[in-house]
């Protein structure tokens, strides 16, 4: 057993297979170095957050300054930067999400919306879809339909689940746009048999992270918006990875403009400097416990510490135009993407928006054979990973899925020198396919 994992369980993994680990010493922007000190282009923002690269000296300083003054308070106390942080996030944010909930982590952020649902609502139910993933509370894996929900099966009650707008391999066998978003139809169908007076809330990402690596098509969400209005289920967008830039928009529902009922926040909120989370409400929802106390809290959240970094960030995305950058960056990302598409038989399928995106990998392109099918144990994603490593490149491999999301601040000299590694990975793949 490698030395330095002997006493740290490390997430999501199967840890025998972890060794040697990877050993990180150092970053700098868009690169992390390892104890040997080779260099390896983050071209994940480690697990989509870190939107600012390392060692950001305004957010460093922010840190700093703010420990020396007050390192810690209660959470039913003030402070100037809790006061301007909720200020400043409900100018941001679309409509009227203008009161914020605070957390320490996307997973809190996620479990305290679906609370809050049933709360307002008082009913039970949420739903959400099958390939989506909020989180490793008890609440969140439970309401989500990722394989990581057997954690908790048979899981909290109330959680129902719905198909995916999946164009690449629509569940319905259908075609986008010429199916007219068959799912919404599909959903509100559901929603009939389940009895709508019994949902609270419809649960969304703007774009499926690591679940599957899709955005949701033209349409999509305002229809969703539709269906919620006409039976008086609340709309819940899980920002937690589209928020903040990640998709060339401040939010991932930006792009359609629509407004959910609560937004759901991390990640980019610090770009990883500090543990935060959040929920935002909208105000007509808040004003449920302007008469009545709000059972919900955290003794850290909001820690004073990470108010001064997310205070930090919003002046960085302003200041430096890293939302527009976001946005022309992953043009030019795209269109690298598609070309590199081309020259490999086993990428099926690239998907993105803004600086988040996906390759499909399948072992047969025709029949769109998924390379590592969902529910399997295969080392292979293992073994890409590995191989991104030592080329230099850090990405997020999922079964059949790579999925990329590179920090706001890269350049084109950045996405050439990824491309190029990429290709080399995509390579060794197409060398793993039958008959190859």
């Amino acid at each position: 057993m490698d030395e330095y994992r002997r006493h740290y369980l490390i997430p999501w993994a199967v840890q025998e297979r972890e060794d040697p680990v990877l050993v990180v010493s150092r970053g700098e922007g868009v690169y992390f170095y390892d104890r040997e000190g080779r260099r390896y282009l983050d071209f994940l923002s480690q697990l989509f957050h870190c939107h600012l690269g390392f060692a950001n000296s305004r957010v460093v300083k922010a840190i700093q300054e703010q420990a020396a003054k007050l390192a810690c308070l209660s959470p039913i106390l003030l402070t100037e930067e809790r006061a301007e942080l909720s200020r400043r996030l409900a100018e941001k944010l679309p409509g009227d999400l203008s009161r914020i909930f605070y957390v320490n982590s996307g997973s809190e952020a996620d479990d305290i919306a679906f609370t809050l649902a049933r709360l307002i609502t008082k009913r039970p139910k949420i739903f959400a879809k099958y390939r989506s993933y909020h989180g490793t509370t008890y609440g969140t894996l439970g309401v989500a339909g990722d394989p990581r929900r057997v954690a908790v099966e048979p899981g909290p009650a109330g959680c129902v689940r719905f198909y995916d707008p999946y164009c690449y391999r629509c569940d319905f066998g259908k075609t986008f746009p010429e199916c007219q978003l068959f799912c919404v139809g599909a959903l509100e169908r559901q929603l009939q048999m389940e009895n709508p007076a019994t949902v609270a809330a419809i649960v969304v990402e703007p774009f499926t992270g690591a679940a599957g690596g899709f955005p949701v098509p033209e349409g999509y969400l305002r229809r969703l918006r539709e269906i919620c209005d006409r039976y008086g289920i609340l709309l819940i967008a899980d920002e937690v990875i589209t928020g903040f830039g990640r998709t060339g928009a401040w939010f991932g529902v930006d792009h359609e403009g629509v407004v959910p009922d609560l937004m759901v926040l991390a990640k980019g909120l610090t770009a990883g400097y500090a543990p935060l989370g959040a929920v935002a409400l909208r105000e007509s929802l808040a004003r449920e416990w302007e008469s009545r106390m709000l059972p919900l809290g955290s003794t850290f959240a909001p820690h004073p510490l990470a108010c001064a970094a997310a205070l930090a960030c919003l002046c960085e995305y302003e200041e430096r135009h890293l939302i527009e950058h976001a946005r022309t960056m992953g043009e030019i990302l795209a269109r690298h993407l598609r070309e590199l598409a081309r020259r490999h038989p086993c990428v099926g399928d690239v998907r993105s928006k803004g600086l988040l995106a996906c390759l499909e990998l399948v072992s047969d392109q025709q029949r769109k054979t998924p390379l590592v099918p969902p529910n399997t144990d295969s080392l292979l994603p293992l073994q890409i990973r590995r191989r991104a490593w030592q080329e230099g490149l850090h990405l997020f491999v999922r079964n059949h899925l790579i999925l990329l999301a590179p920090p706001l601040i890269i350049e084109p000299p950045h996405i050439e020198e990824a491309m190029a590694k990429l290709n080399h990975v995509l390579i060794w793949v197409d060398e793993q396919l039958p008959n190859s």
